[in-house]
C-alpha cells in the first residue's frame, strides 16, 4: 500500500449544477441517455432544478454549446450525449472526429468536466445496447465520469 495522498472524485452531485447537452438527430437514442443521465444525477444528490438539458441540431453542433456552458460560469460540469449511427458515406467519420475532438478542447479551454456520450456506432442495433439495454447506458456513464471530474477538479 502506498503512503501517499490520493485525490479521487466522490460520487456526490448534492449542490453541484449541469448542462446536458443533447442531439436532436436520432432524438429516440439521445431521449434515453438523457434520461439515463439525469436519473444517475438524481440518485447521487441533484436536485431537478440543477439540471438543465439543452436541445441541439446534432452531435456536429456539440462542442460550440459545451464550450459556451462551460465557459458561463453557470455549471459545474457538462455532459453531452448523442447517436452517430454510421451510414452509406464518408459523413460518419467526419462527424464522430470533429465532435470528439471539439468536446475535448472545450474542457481543455474551460478547466471545466465536459462528459462524452456520443454513441458513434455501425448499426441502430448497437445505439440501441448502448442506450439503456444489454451494453448499459452511455449517458449513465458520462455523467458518472463527469461528476467525478469535478469532484477531482475540487480538490486539485
Amino acid at each position: 500500500m502506498y503512503h501517499v495522498k490520493t485525490i479521487e472524485g466522490q460520487l456526490e452531485a448534492k449542490g453541484l449544477k449541469f448542462a446536458i447537452v443533447a442531439s436532436r438527430f436520432n432524438d429516440f437514442i439521445v431521449d434515453r441517455l438523457v434520461g439515463g443521465a439525469v436519473d444517475y444525477l438524481s440518485r447521487n444528490g441533484a436536485e431537478k432544478d440543477d439540471l438543465v438539458i439543452v436541445k441541439i441540431p446534432g452531435a456536429y453542433e456539440m462542442p460550440l454549446v459545451a464550450r459556451k456552458l462551460a465557459r458561463s460560469g453557470k455549471y459545474d460540469g457538462v455532459i453531452c450525449v448523442g447517436a452517430v449511427i454510421r451510414g452509406a458515406t464518408p459523413h460518419f467519420d467526419y462527424v464522430c472526429a470533429e465532435c470528439a475532438k471539439g468536446i475535448a478542447q472545450a474542457s481543455l479551454d474551460t478547466d471545466v468536466p465536459v462528459g462524452f456520450g456520443i454513441l458513434t456506432t455501425d448499426t441502430l442495433e448497437q445505439a440501441i445496447e448502448r442506450a439503456g439495454s444489454k451494453g448499459g447506458n452511455k449517458g449513465v456513464e458520462a455523467a458518472s465520469a463527469t461528476l467525478e471530474m469535478v469532484r477531482v477538479m475540487e480538490q486539485i
